[in-house]
């Protein structure tokens, strides 16, 4: 089965983005383990205002699946996305974990990370922590149901005070499933 990875920037407080959807803050002045990344992942889960931030230099990103998440997107005549509808959603996520292909980065959204925690599809987090105290805007984590254990896999630092931290999720034992 193929891995989703939660990779994004993310401030020493906790920000994805600033109060005005902004992120400035972003450290862009050196690769950061990206291309290293993506010699290991084809496809790209996002949520659909995400998508829309990016969505005029998705050549940038060298993979070959964009997924779209959003009941209201609709794909520009000649852009290489798929969409899926949150009514897809439960179909569709196991059919491409299950496909043959790279790793899957998670990208974002706040709300469809919360969404992939809680029904525990995130195999690892990659968070780069920018040396940043950003004091607003949308945080990383809100909406998680429950508690989810981590295990620490490795860390590297930057010369910038960038920490990048990677962890793997602990299997999560439902007991109400027994039931």
């Amino acid at each position: 089965m193929r891995k989703i990875i939660l990779n994004l920037a993310v401030t020493l407080d906790g920000f994805i983005e600033g109060p005005n959807g902004e992120y400035d803050w972003c450290l862009t002045d050196q690769d950061y383990g990206m291309q290293e990344f993506f010699d290991h992942t084809d496809t790209i889960f996002i949520g659909r205002k995400s998508f829309e931030l990016i969505r005029a230099d998705t050549a940038m990103y060298p993979v070959k699946n964009i997924y779209v998440f959003s009941d209201t997107l609709i794909p520009e005549p000649g852009e290489n996305i798929k969409v899926i509808s949150s009514s897809d959603f439960e179909h569709a996520v196991p059919e491409i974990m299950e496909a043959n292909g790279g790793d899957i980065w998670l990208f974002g959204g706040a709300d469809l990370i919360s969404t992939f925690i809680n029904k525990r599809l995130v195999s690892e987090l990659l968070l780069s922590i920018h040396p940043l105290i950003l004091g607003a805007g949308k945080l990383l984590f809100q909406g998680i149901n429950d508690r989810v254990q981590l295990t620490f896999i490795d860390q590297k630092t930057y010369d910038t005070g960038l920490l990048q931290v990677r962890y793997e999720l602990k299997p999560w034992f439902d007991a109400k499933k027994l039931m």
